[in-house]
C-alpha cells in the first residue's frame, strides 16, 4: 500500500503561504542587522536576547544528527512534544470530519490535542500484556483515519511496543505512524529512528526533558521524511524556539557521558526499587519497565496515594486510566529519593 503525504494533508495546509520571518529571508552573515524592528541597543542581560532566535534552530540541529545518525533536514524542534503532537494534528486533521487512534493506557496529551482541535478519537486499548491490538487498530481504520499515536516505551505502562507490530501498522495504514519515544534512552529496544528510510509515514518523536534533564525548556523532537519536517517548519510559529534555549540545550549535548552516567544509574536504581517492592505484601504487581518509572498495582491504590502524600513523596494515581485499577506510577529518583520512599512504605499500613 503506496503512501502518498498528499493525500492526508489538509487542502488549507496544501496550499499554505507560510510567514516568512526576517532572519527566514536572510541568512548570511552581515555587520549591521535593520531588517527585523529589534531593539538595536542590546538587552538588560549580558547575552544579547535583543536579537531573534534562528528560526530552524540549525546549531541544535546539527550536533542532534551526530549524534543521532540523522540529517538534520529531517529534524524538527518544537517547544515541547506537546507542540509537535499539535502539529500534526493541524496538519493532517479536518476538524469534524477526521479522526485519529490511540492506545490506551498511553499519553494523555494525544486526546487533549484531538478535543482542542476537534478530532474523533477511536481508542484501542492495549492487550493484557500491554501490547498493541494490531488487528483491532486495523479493524477501526477508515478513509477518514489520519493518525495513529504509540507510546514507546509507554507510558504510564513502561514497556516497549513490539517493533514488529509496528511495522505492520507501518505498512497496511496510509496515513502517519508517530512512535513517541520520550523515554527510549532508558530501553534495550533500539529507536524506530532506524527505521526512517524504510517507511516514508513514519514519524518519531523524542525530547531533552527526561534523560538530558532539560524538562524546564520545553524541547521537543521529530524525525520524519524532509517531506513531512517541510511541512511542519511551513506550520510551526517562526520563532517556536528562543535563543536562550537554544544556546543551552547546545551545551547540553556536549555532556553526552555525563547523560550516559545518568541513565546507567537510573536503570540501576529502577532494578533496585523493583527488587525492594515485591517485598511489600500490599504490591500485587509490579510491570516490566523500560523508562525511568515503574507501574506497580497495590492493594488500594487511593489509600497509599494519599499515604505518601501525606509523608511528602508526591507519585502519581493511574487507577483511573484503563487497564490500571489500583495502578500508582512511580518515577525513580536520586538514591536518596528511592531509599525515603522505601522507608515510608515500611511504615504503611493497609
Amino acid at each position: 500500500m503506496k503512501f502518498s503525504l498528499e493525500n492526508i494533508l489538509r487542502k488549507n495546509i496544501q496550499e499554505l503561504k507560510p510567514y516568512t520571518s526576517a532572519r527566514h529571508e536572510f541568512t548570511g552573515s552581515a555587520s549591521v542587522f535593520l531588517d527585523a524592528n529589534e531593539n538595536a541597543f542590546g538587552s538588560p542581560f549580558d547575552e544579547n536576547y535583543n536579537r531573534y532566535p534562528d528560526p530552524l534552530q540549525w546549531q541544535l540541529k546539527f550536533q542532534l544528527a551526530k549524534i543521532k545518525g540523522v540529517p538534520a533536514e529531517n529534524i524538527a524542534i518544537g517547544n515541547g512534544s506537546d507542540e509537535l503532537i499539535d502539529l500534526l494534528f493541524r496538519i493532517c486533521c479536518n476538524p469534524s470530519i477526521d479522526n485519529v487512534i490511540i492506545c490506551p493506557p498511553t499519553y494523555g496529551m494525544y486526546s487533549v490535542n484531538a478535543a482542542i482541535n476537534d478530532v474523533a478519537v477511536q481508542q484501542v486499548p492495549l492487550t493484557d500484556t500491554f501490547q498493541l491490538n494490531v488487528e483491532g487498530i486495523l479493524k477501526v481504520i477508515d478513509e477518514n483515519t489520519k493518525l495513529i499515536f504509540i507510546c514507546s516505551p509507554n507510558n504510564p505502562t513502561g514497556n516497549s511496543i513490539n517493533k514488529s507490530d509496528v511495522e505492520i501498522l507501518l505498512q497496511q495504514f496510509n496515513g502517519l505512524v508517530v512512535v513517541d519515544e520520550a523515554y527510549i534512552n532508558y530501553s534495550k529496544q533500539t529507536s524506530f529512528i532506524q527505521l526512517l528510510t524504510e517507511f516514508p509515514n513514519l514519524v518519531v518523536l523524542q525530547t531533552l526533558s527526561k534523560a538530558w534533564g532539560l524538562a524546564a525548556l520545553r524541547l521537543g523532537l521529530c524525525y520524519a521524511s524532509m517531506q513531512i519536517i517541510d511541512i511542519i517548519n511551513k506550520v510551526k510559529p517562526p520563532y517556536n524556539i528562543n535563543e536562550a534555549s537554544q544556546k543551552i540545550a547546545l551545551t547540553a549535548l556536549n555532556q553526552l557521558d555525563l547523560v550516559n552516567e545518568w541513565i546507567r544509574i537510573t536503570i540501576q536504581e529502577r532494578e533496585l526499587l523493583i527488587k525492594s517492592l515485591k517485598k511489600f505484601s500490599f504490591v500485587k504487581k509490579i510491570y516490566p519497565s523500560d523508562a525511568n518509572f515503574i507501574l506497580i498495582k497495590v492493594a488500594n491504590a487511593n489509600h497509599l496515594y494519599e499515604f505518601l502524600i501525606s509523608r511528602g513523596i508526591v507519585i502519581r494515581n493511574r487507577t483511573k486510566e484503563i487497564g490500571c485499577t489500583n495502578c500508582l506510577r512511580i518515577t525513580i529518583g536520586t538514591p536518596d529519593e528511592n531509599e525515603n520512599l522505601l522507608q515510608s512504605l515500611n511504615t504503611y499500613n493497609t
